[in-house]
């Protein structure tokens, strides 16, 4: 047996983008609309686990589950808003 870690490899990381938008609109000098749209995980992309890194388990290497987003389910999330600024 070497001196290398046990568990020297990595996982497939994270692959996470959020997206906003966002437009004010003037309604008078003072006075505006502001709309804005958030998504968290646009794309959708799996959140793969670390692969199981026992050499005696006869799962070793593989991947065998999925984590779930900070924010929720994991899925993309999506939300608006409408605020009026004077």
């Amino acid at each position: 047996m070497g001196n290398a870690d046990p568990r020297f490899f990595h996982g497939p990381g994270i692959n996470n983008f959020d997206l906003a938008l966002q437009k004010i609109t003037r309604v008078h000098e003072s006075m505006s609309v502001q709309f804005r749209a958030e998504f968290f995980n646009a794309f959708e992309h799996a959140q793969f686990s670390t692969p199981t890194g026992s050499f005696t388990s006869k799962q070793f290497g593989d991947v065998t589950s999925v984590q779930t987003a900070s924010r929720g389910s994991g899925g993309r999330i999506g939300q608006m808003s409408l605020k009026f600024l004077w």
